[in-house]
């Protein structure tokens, strides 16, 4: 197995809402915001290669959507999905699966591209995942999540033929695991990967970034702040006890660290890099 990270650019979130009930003058420090309150964040993904799978975790914001929208979060950044999978020698064709952690806008823009009036996978010859309660989550929206799932990023790939379900007892691959977790969205899911020495947890939304690592720090983007709270405490002692490799989608710097136990809690001990590990 070999891992590779694709950068897909950046783009900014409010930090009042990225840190819930944290106080600016707390938060500011670990993330300054701009003249408009908004912080940076990574779209950072993970393509897995196995044999002949090539295997992409989530894939951004994508392009299609109209200036106004893009308005709204400034996406930035040399680094495009296309770009990334080129510097790591693959193109879109090559691409055999892709999973998605969850189908709000930013993990799963990239899915679907425009050509055109139509509106197509972006990965042709790949087969996507899902599982079937957040499919039906999102398809059907709240009015808190609304704006958060499109439906072009989400009903072009169930139109194409190449969605596929996941149950939380299926392995990918071998070595390929997967949480489920309920406080962010319905049924977000977790990609557990064993890769040499080490086992690392795709964190998506629960834990965003390392500035995040502490329990108390949720989003208010979720829509069961308790519920990460309790997901977020078992999981940080799971892994600081087994020395999980935690990867961060959105964190601006730092890709990946471990843990150590401290008396405030699991904290941030060593940062890692995938490509070096």
């Amino acid at each position: 197995m070999k891992l590779y990270v694709i950068d897909t650019g950046y783009f900014k979130l409010d930090g009042g809402a990225m840190f819930g009930v944290v106080p600016k003058s707390i938060w500011n420090t670990l993330n300054p915001s701009d003249e408009r309150n908004l912080c940076t964040w990574a779209m950072r993904c993970l393509l897995v290669e196995e044999g002949n799978r090539l295997i992409l975790i989530d894939c951004g914001l994508g392009n299609k959507q109209s200036q106004k929208f893009f308005s709204y979060y400034e996406p930035h950044g040399e680094a495009t999905l296309i770009s990334s999978l080129r510097r790591k020698g693959f193109s879109t064709e090559d691409v055999t699966d892709v999973f998605l952690t969850h189908l709000h806008f930013d993990h799963c823009g990239g899915a679907v591209k425009r050509e055109g009036e139509k509106l197509l996978p972006a990965f042709p010859n790949a087969t996507y995942y899902c599982n079937q309660r957040h499919w039906d989550w999102a398809v059907n929206p709240n009015s808190r999540e609304k704006a958060s799932f499109l439906s072009e990023n989400i009903l072009p790939i169930q139109e194409s033929g190449q969605l596929k379900m996941l149950s939380k007892e299926e392995e990918l691959i071998p070595g390929f695991n997967t949480i489920f977790v309920n406080g962010h969205t319905e049924a977000m899911m977790l990609p557990v990967i064993r890769y040499k020495d080490y086992t690392i947890v795709y964190m998506a939304d629960l834990i965003p970034s390392s500035a995040h690592l502490p329990v108390s720090y949720v989003m208010a983007y979720d829509v069961r702040p308790l519920i990460t709270l309790e997901e977020k405490e078992v999981f940080l002692n799971i892994a600081a006890e087994n020395n999980y490799l935690l990867f961060f989608e959105h964190d601006p710097k730092i890709e990946a660290c471990n843990l150590r136990m401290t008396e405030r809690g699991p904290r941030m001990d060593k940062v890692a890099e995938v490509d070096f590990l």
